[in-house]
């Protein structure tokens, strides 16, 4: 049975770390859609095409990917205080850089670079699995998620007030981003004064090797390198679709440098795997304690159906609305708000959900609810569909979405504690994979096969989620010194 968190007792230790956890990731969201809402005042002053607005709009998660995999490494490696805080301060400066932009190449630049700020999801999930029992991670963790993705709901509503009321004039944009640049800079100091690692007398233990998972069998391994190829492969994408055969952004010869560095990024990130985990081909070689890597793939698959469809639908859905339904875009607009602001009760109730009932369970609940939600919003639009009935549909679907991200992230840290960064990492680098993925399903067929794409992958994951095993029992970790600790997961 899941116990109760005392949320706004801040005299208690863990529940302080979990309000600096929330808004530090809140932070890194207002910073990472900033630009959205900004996007027809930008297209105006930068003298943007339809093209190249949507280059910006693929530019902003193109980074996203290998950083989450990268901020994974380090976090393991040096601990969610230096890291979080070191990530808020370089975000708030690359945001001031963006702000600054004189030109549309700067913007796209810095837009780039700032798909970097959208990793720091992955340093609370360890930050949090450090101070809550397993009895209490889901809902925490939950909290965490949620809470922290309304940064991207506040984004859209303040930017353009700001820009247009506050400041005023061609370049109120300017001040409007700025400003979520200086909040990053300002908090990453309060972060780093205000939070520890572990709670006293904790160790935080680190991976024996860093670069890659350690993964306990040859079978493992290969299927680590097997779930590693679709990160880099979205990469690929993202440069074809900017590329003379897609967007035309890209010259050939620009492409083709693109396409050699992540040709380099993959082969490194195959030399690190093959470093970490070259023990296992040497005869009787010590391998660390166990666990079963399909945990890992399975919530991979789990992130990309879940996570991955929201980013898709919360960009498709106010056009869809006007399209279908006649509607005003500020009513359109707030349509899709409504889907990623489930977030701040779905997410948590996953969470909490399957602290209490089963974490195995829950998960394959809400995926199966997002596959029938999915395939109930492939028939909006047709006759007979009103308004209030396409907006229930979608508000519905959204619980079972954000209750399939809370349910997720209740696993990650019961599978092995030294590695919950990088875990939490891949998970949320496939969450990324899906949006890219999806919009560009959705940049090639019909709303309605576009739907049936997302509850085909939902189903796909409620069938992967039948082979995850229940965290049960303990998970073993090594002292430095040899010494074993046990880690309850239940």
């Amino acid at each position: 049975m899941a116990n109760r968190i005392a949320l706004f007792n801040l005299s208690i230790p863990r529940i302080r770390i979990l309000h600096y956890s929330w808004m530090a990731f809140f932070v890194t969201f207002l910073i990472w859609f900033a630009h959205a809402s900004l996007m027809p005042t930008l297209k105006t002053y930068f003298h943007m095409t339809d093209a190249e607005v949507k280059a910006i709009l693929m530019l902003n998660v193109a980074l996203t990917i290998p950083a989450r995999v990268l901020i994974g490494v380090l976090v393991d490696k040096i601990g969610p205080r230096k890291s979080y805080s070191g990530l808020l301060l370089v975000s708030g400066l690359l945001c001031l850089l963006f702000a600054a932009a004189q030109t549309y190449q700067q913007l796209a630049v810095m837009r780039f670079l700032l798909g970097f700020v959208g990793a720091g999801f992955v340093i609370g999930i360890r930050l949090i699995s450090e101070w809550f029992p397993a009895k209490e991670v889901g809902i925490a963790e939950g909290i965490y998620g949620g809470w922290g993705n309304f940064g991207a709901a506040v984004a859209s509503m303040s930017m353009p007030f700001i820009a247009m009321h506050v400041v005023g004039g061609p370049d109120g944009w300017r001040a409007a981003v700025a400003t979520t640049g200086v909040i990053a800079i300002v908090y990453s100091y309060f972060f780093y004064r205000g939070v520890r690692d572990t709670p006293e007398g904790s160790t935080y233990f680190r991976p024996m090797k860093s670069g890659g998972l350690e993964v306990t069998t040859k079978g493992d391994f290969w299927f680590y390198l097997v779930m590693t190829a679709p990160l880099y492969l979205a990469l690929v994408l993202l440069t074809w679709r900017l590329s003379p055969a897609g967007l035309k952004l890209l010259s050939e010869p620009q492409a083709m440098i693109a396409y050699g560095a992540i040709a380099i990024l993959t082969a490194y990130q195959y030399f690190k795997i093959w470093q970490v985990n070259k023990h296992l081909f040497v005869p009787n070689a010590p391998v660390p304690p166990r666990y079963q890597f399909k945990q890992v793939a399975v919530l991979n698959l789990a992130y990309m159906a879940c996570f991955g469809s929201e980013l898709a639908v919360v960009s498709m859905l106010p056009q869809f609305f006007i399209d279908h339904y006649d509607v005003s875009k500020s009513l359109a607009g707030l349509t899709a708000g409504c889907f990623a602001v489930m977030n701040i009760f779905a997410r948590p109730g996953g969470g909490y959900l399957s602290d209490a009932s089963g974490r195995r369970k829950v998960l394959m609940i809400c995926l199966f609810g997002q596959t029938i939600g999915y395939l109930l919003m492939s028939q909006m639009g047709n006759s007979g569909w009103t308004l209030a009935m396409a907006v229930a549909v979608v508000l519905t679907t959204s619980i079972f979405v954000q209750g399939a991200c809370g349910a997720v992230y209740s696993i990650v840290p019961l599978i092995q504690r030294r590695m919950t960064g990088q875990i939490a990492g891949m998970a949320g680098a496939y969450g990324n994979v899906g949006g890219v993925v999806f919009l560009t399903v959705f940049s090639m067929v019909s709303p309605v096969g576009f739907f049936y794409v997302l509850a085909g992958t939902a189903a796909c994951a409620f069938i992967g989620s039948y082979f995850i095993s229940e965290p049960r029992g303990h998970m073993i970790e090594v002292h430095p010194d040899g010494r074993v600790e046990r880690i309850a997961v239940e």
